[in-house]
């Protein structure tokens, strides 16, 4: 019994060694060493000076003292032995209670393991079936996104091959008016190669007529020589009757003889020159006029193959043209297609992204950079910020610089500060819609003051080419409206707006000034609640039926003059206030009875700021702690959220609350986070970026249609 106590103290009673934790147990024994002994509790000290304690006597021969004494001494003894009976006792008790609950522990253990394999083989299948799910949507996107480049390839060398056809169009257009003017030059050449030719058939019939002429002339030289010779006859007939005559008329003969040797002489003479006359006449015209004859062939011939040479590269440059033409018309319809193609594949690209977010159940993300302005800091150049080029994260990717160092973030789509309106709504239009389809959905602003938050929200007045994203989304929904009506669809849109001003409700609807406080002097009170089906209510709160863009545009006016803006050195006009626009939406098809039941949320938050930039005093400065407060409590959810912890803070202020179907609920969720390229402001850039990937990795529930075929409760929800 000694040896049981620790460090020269005897062990503590059941009681005091658990700290009177355990003591007061009905399982445990009861003690009598506190009823019979007075509670005594016994030390090492006092054991070991009990076991050593020597009897006194007075008198040694005084049994009876002795006697008393040793009865003392027993008794002590007893009531020693008796307290470490008790104090054993209740160590079994307790070795065997701890036994028992050791048993069940591990019996608990063991069906907790059983049941965590079972979920663990249930979860594994799912993971399995979901990875195969995503690595088949992978595939498809990745085939589509290659599908999308090549057919941006092909683009690209049909506007190639477009514009190398268009220079070969313009200069064989060029070559064909050429052509043409030569064709008119030659057949110009050929009216005169025809005139010319009349004018040779002219002068060839003239020499006919000369030809005829000298014809006429040698027959009458053939007649003067017939006559000479019927002369000679004649003379030689008076020759030979006058003989007689002979002598006396010698010399008459010899004269006559001499006149016919003359006459001869000028007849060969004459003969010799018809014959040089005709030959040279026959050999002139002959030479002459098959010379002529010849060039003007040949000159005819020349023309004639210039004009078959002309008519052919003329037919040759038509049909070339023509097959240009077709070439042009059958490019142009692939690229047609080729640019169909490619807004299809980005419809399905966008389309299976969102079947992704829908399945993974996150919060989508877009980005948004603002261009510089004037009144940035001097020195800006916008370079702080930059964006990645690879296939990868083209139009997804953000690279931000600060002190040398670069941080990279990728989010669903990412706005560079070239982008309008139009760009921006054109990526949210199909989210839009899904509020017509029957779904809940929610857009929020989020980012530093003076980011260009309202401006995406709103936009500018009174310039329909800045219009913000809330117009828009209005004007897309009611021409959807009046486009659906043809099948048998009616809707029924309610609106209503609010803003939270220093963690107060405020109806920015409402024509009384008493209602622009929490507790008006009406009695109304604006607070949040949440139903069973996951919509959220607002008490008290101004709901207006609209039936056009217009009502809804001069309600947003309306509420945009009652909303809370202020001054500060970041932003002239800074809003102070985060604004919730909500529009309800409920439908019926006559033809087949159902209804659907969608809302569509539109918040602008108010900007995050530090006090050191804003320079905010008095209610600036309450105005900015309150907006810095919710908006920290907002991160304080996305991070809940974001770790699967079982408590989410939602009622840490009035905007998480109202914002809980949106963050954790069925929703469709967009977030906006919008930035600054200005250098001054990287800090704030980089610390909003970094909550834009923890809200992007958030999974929250899958978005659910509401269509029933019940009547749709009257109350405006936020969703």
């Amino acid at each position: 019994m000694v040896g049981t106590a620790n460090n020269g103290r005897m062990r503590h009673a059941f009681s005091v060694v658990n700290g009177e934790q355990e003591g007061g147990l009905n399982s445990a024994p009861p003690s009598n060493a506190g009823s019979e002994y007075g509670g005594f509790e016994f030390t090492r000290e006092d054991v070991y000076a009990l076991l050593c304690e020597r009897m006194k006597y007075k008198n040694k021969f005084n049994y009876k003292e002795r006697c008393e004494n040793m009865m003392d001494y027993i008794k002590r003894l007893r009531l020693c032995i008796k307290w470490f009976q008790e104090l054993e006792g209740s160590y079994l008790f307790e070795q065997e209670k701890l036994q028992n609950a050791l048993d069940f522990a591990e019996s608990r253990c063991a069906e907790m393991d059983l049941i965590v394999k079972n979920k663990e083989e249930e979860l594994n299948l799912i993971i399995v079936e979901l990875r195969k799910s995503l690595a088949s949507l992978q595939e498809k996107l990745s085939k589509e996104e290659s599908e999308k480049l090549a057919a941006m390839d092909s683009l690209a060398r049909e506007k190639e091959a477009r514009l190398t056809v268009e220079k070969s169009q313009a200069s064989l257009s060029e070559e064909l008016g050429k052509i043409q003017g030569e064709l008119q030059n030659a057949n110009q050449r050929i009216t005169s190669v025809s005139d010319m030719y009349k004018l040779l058939q002219e002068y060839n019939s003239s020499l006919q007529l000369y030809n005829s002429k000298l014809q006429t002339d040698l027959d009458t030289a053939h007649e003067n020589v017939k006559r000479g010779e019927k002369e000679k006859a004649a003379i030689v007939e008076n020759l030979s009757t006058l003989g007689g005559q002979y002598m006396s008329l010698q010399d008459q003969f010899n004269s006559c003889k001499a006149s016919v040797n003359e006459a001869a002489k000028q007849k060969d003479a004459l003969v010799k020159e018809v014959a040089s006359v005709r030959a040279e006449l026959q050999q002139e015209r002959c030479v002459s006029q098959s010379n002529q004859l010849k060039t003007l062939q040949d000159q005819l011939d020349a023309a004639q193959n210039k004009l078959r040479v002309s008519d052919l590269s003329a037919f040759e440059a038509k049909t070339e043209f023509e097959a240009q033409k077709k070439l042009i018309c059958e490019l142009q319809n692939r690229l047609e297609d080729a640019e169909l193609k490619i807004v299809e594949g980005e419809t399905l690209r966008k389309k299976l992204h969102n079947t992704i977010l829908e399945l993974k159940g996150n919060i989508r993300v877009f980005c948004r950079v603002r261009p510089l302005l004037p009144e940035d800091s001097p020195g800006a150049d916008g370079k702080d910020v930059s964006y990645p080029t690879t296939t990868e994260a083209l139009g997804r990717g953000i690279d931000l610089t600060q002190n040398g160092q670069k941080y990279s973030f990728t989010f669903d789509k990412v706005f560079m500060p070239d982008s309008t309106q139009e760009d921006v709504f054109v990526e949210i239009s199909q989210l839009v819609q899904s509020a017509l389809d029957g779904y809940k959905v929610c857009i929020f602003a989020y980012g530093q003051t003076g980011s260009g938050k309202t401006y995406t929200m709103m936009g500018r007045p009174g310039n329909p080419e800045q219009k913000g994203l809330i117009p828009r989304s209005l004007e897309q929904i009611f021409q959807t409206r009046q486009s659906l009506q043809s099948q048998g669809w009616k809707y029924e849109m309610q609106v209503s707006m609010l803003e939270i001003y220093n963690e107060t409700i405020r109806d920015l609807l409402s024509t009384k000034d008493s209602s622009r406080i929490e507790y008006g002097s009406n009695g109304k009170q604006y607070t949040i609640k949440h139903d069973a089906n996951g919509n959220t209510h607002v008490s008290d709160l101004t709901v207006v039926d609209v039936c056009s863009s217009r009502e809804v545009s001069f309600l947003l006016d309306q509420a945009s003059h009652s909303r809370s803006v202020g001054k500060t050195q970041m932003n002239e006009q800074s809003s102070r206030s985060h604004f919730v626009f909500t529009l309800r939406i409920s439908g019926v098809n006559e033809n087949t009875e159902q209804q659907v039941q969608g809302v569509l949320n539109l918040i602008d938050l108010a900007g995050s700021e530090r006090l050191s930039k804003s320079g905010s005093t008095g209610d600036r400065l309450r105005e900015t702690q309150a907006i810095n407060k919710s908006l920290s409590s907002l991160s304080d959810v996305i991070f809940s959220l974001a770790k699967k912890e079982d408590h989410v803070p939602f009622r840490n202020s009035k905007l998480t609350y109202l914002l809980q179907p949106c963050l954790g609920g069925d929703s469709k969720t967009l977030m906006f986070v919008n930035i600054s390229p200005d250098h001054s402001s990287l800090g704030e850039s980089l610390c909003s970026l970094r909550f834009a990937s923890r809200v992007n990795a958030c999974e929250i529930g899958i978005p659910r249609r509401h269509a029933n075929m019940r009547s749709f409760d009257s109350r405006l929800s936020l969703g």
